[in-house]
């Protein structure tokens, strides 16, 4: 209940500083034209006041009952009200000093911004409200909205997921179009002919389409600031050619290969029950960095020779294995990896055991007690789609290389004897997957795995004559 209230707080504020920006700022008489002197300076006040309140509590409602995860998270809240507060700041300004057109602002910024974060309603929820906020402050109210309306709806359209620069630019020329088409709509249905087009207006949308390239940095510094991540940044952290990708390949070639057939799983089952593929593509890659420490300890990595294990005790074998966890993150936090990433690295063992280890302690000293936190892995359960994904992506495919016989009937058995293992050990209580997510999620993985281990032919050689 406190992280409510410490919301509504920051409402409330929102609300504030909003009325304080129309108001305190210079030639706040500009808002004379709506009244026409029937209310005097009060009901000015009085009435503006409650507009931008109404709208501010219908967001609030919108997030407190349709993206409670949003609501309930102060970062996001603050994220949410800055955004909209940047734009209305701006529109503020423009008119307050005249120091250009409010056109040349690139409101399509705040839908592409959010849409990058959260989701294409909530982006389309945060332009409308800005939108009507900043429609106290223009000269004409009516034809701003429309064209800011249209715009929002284009942007969203075009761009619905931003991961290359090309398609900002298509998206911005996409804008530059519906801005032109607009404003000749609104001159016809004025006027009913063109005497009265204003050809700066073509500068003015031609000014919006360059500013709005600066969407690209935008999010660079939001990540930054709040700690998000978006599908730019993934893509470019999936580069294999980045140094720390470089030396897991070049150190740990055996557990570099494994990274790449998670992914694959992670990926396909991702799409398939509405989580972010992306997120687990690059989460898939980074998640067993902590293995270069030791590389040879992973029975990928070796090629022949003895086992190093043979010299050890099962409990320092074991402390080996479970230690590329806490060895990943600290490696991933000295290259910078964002948290979202640190975060498959933390969860993709869970608080699970090194059961080769665990259950051989227990064969070879049936009688002696046993320390079960020797052999436990020290990072999280996973508590979303695209962790718990990877972690039954991770298990599946490293025991799928054990097995002698890959028919249909054995990858299935294994499949279904690790992930309905995690699920008994309480591994993925905390994941939100329902029972017919991970049905889905098992048929994906044994698809994918039949395709890898497809059977293959033998070619002839050709016969020697006598």
């Amino acid at each position: 209940m406190k992280i409510k209230l410490a919301n509504i707080s920051l409402y409330v504020l929102f609300i504030m500083s909003a009325l304080a920006i129309i108001f305190l700022f210079p030639k706040a008489d500009k808002y004379t034209y709506f009244m026409e002197g029937q209310l005097g300076k009060y009901g000015l006040i009085g009435g503006i006041s409650l507009f931008v309140g109404g709208l501010m509590t219908c967001f609030f409602l919108y997030f407190y009952y349709l993206r409670k995860n949003i609501f309930e998270r102060k970062k996001d809240v603050i994220f949410s009200l800055s955004i909209a507060m940047i734009f209305i700041v701006l529109t503020e300004i423009c008119i307050s000093y005249g120091l250009f057109n409010v056109y040349i602002i690139p409101y399509a910024i705040i839908p592409i911004v959010v849409r990058t974060f959260f989701d294409s309603r909530t982006a389309q929820t945060s332009h409308l409200i800005t939108i009507l906020i900043c429609s106290l402050m223009v000269s004409f109210p009516w034809e701003f909205i429309m064209l800011q309306l249209f715009v929002c709806m284009v942007t969203i359209y075009a761009l619905k997921e931003l991961t290359q620069r090309w398609q900002l630019i298509v998206c911005s020329f996409y804008v530059f179009l519906t801005y032109i088409a607009l404003y000749t709509g609104v001159l016809l249905l004025q006027s009913g002919d063109f005497s009265y087009w204003d050809w700066n207006m073509l500068i003015y949308f031609g000014i919006n389409f360059l500013l709005m390239m600066f969407a690209y940095p935008f999010i660079y510094i939001l990540e930054k600031i709040f700690g998000y991540i978006s599908n730019v940044t993934l893509v470019e952290l999936s580069d294999i050619n980045l140094p720390v990708l470089q030396q897991l390949s070049e150190k740990a070639p055996g557990t570099f290969q494994h990274s790449l057939q998670v992914s694959m799983l992670g990926t396909a089952a991702a799409a398939k029950v509405g989580a972010n593929p992306q997120l687990i593509r690059t989460g898939a890659l980074y998640h067993d960095i902590g293995k270069m420490e030791n590389p040879l300890y992973f029975v990928e990595n070796r090629l022949a020779g003895p086992n190093p294990h043979d010299e050890l005790s099962l409990v320092e074998s074991a402390r080996i294995i479970t230690k590329h966890v806490p060895a990943g993150v600290k490696m991933a936090e000295k290259y910078s990896i964002p948290e979202a990433i640190i975060k498959f690295i933390k969860t993709h063992h869970g608080k699970g055991k090194a059961k080769y280890f665990y259950h051989s302690f227990i064969n070879q000293f049936p009688n002696e007690p046993v320390d079960e936190s020797a052999f436990s892995y020290s990072g999280e359960n996973p508590g979303t789609k695209e962790t718990a994904i990877l972690m039954m992506a991770d298990s599946v495919e490293a025991a799928s290389r054990s097995l002698t016989d890959y028919s249909e009937d054995s990858l299935r058995n294994l499949i279904e004897k690790i992930i309905n293992g995690q699920i008994a050990d309480n591994l993925l209580e905390n994941a939100p997957l329902t029972f017919k997510n991970i049905k889905e999620i098992k048929q994906i993985f044994l698809e994918k795995l039949l395709s890898v281990y497809h059977l293959r032919i033998t070619y002839p050689e050709i016969k020697k004559s006598e």
